[in-house]
């Protein structure tokens, strides 16, 4: 999959993606260090041990450069950035049941809003898979030869 450059400063505004999120009960907000363990519950049980790693380092930056979605006190989705290398986002990813009600595209938002305020003019989404969505939702262009990107030589597990 490729990696996409993202024009940050053409993002569309956040805030009313949280007020529509938020009407439809979901409260999108960034994560605590003391919710780690039920964090990483989630992310393990939806989409397993490497996602779980990877977002480990969002918890030692300040802010933390993780979002979540909760439902009724309950964590449905995750959104991460300077996870595996600085200026990328991702991974990401939304609880089978909840998918289709926009939470994806607003933990994108929020997350790539992270990037802006840290400064960049250019976000990195590594190792795109749905590069049509990114296109159509934040302007997205994917970056010539970028694959396999920093994701090369994975360790193979027995």
């Amino acid at each position: 999959m490729p990696d996409m450059l993202v024009p940050l400063l053409k993002l569309p505004p956040l805030e009313p993606v949280l007020d529509a999120m938020r009407a439809q009960d979901v409260i999108i907000r960034r994560a605590h260090p003391f919710e780690i363990t039920p964090i990483r519950e989630f992310i393990l049980a939806e989409f397993g041990t490497g996602w779980a790693d990877e977002v480990t380092p969002c918890y030692s930056r300040q802010p933390v450069s993780l979002y979540i979605a909760l439902r009724s006190g309950r964590v449905i989705g995750f959104g991460a950035y300077e996870a595996t290398c600085r200026n990328f986002f991702g991974p990401t990813g939304v609880a089978q049941a909840e998918r289709g009600r926009g939470i994806g595209t607003a933990l994108l938002l929020a997350c790539l809003w992270g990037l802006r305020e840290m400064g960049y003019a250019y976000g990195i989404i590594g190792g795109a898979g749905p590069t049509a969505f990114y296109e159509k939702t934040v302007h997205a262009v994917v970056i010539p030869d970028s694959v396999p990107g920093i994701y090369a030589h994975p360790i193979q597990k027995d």
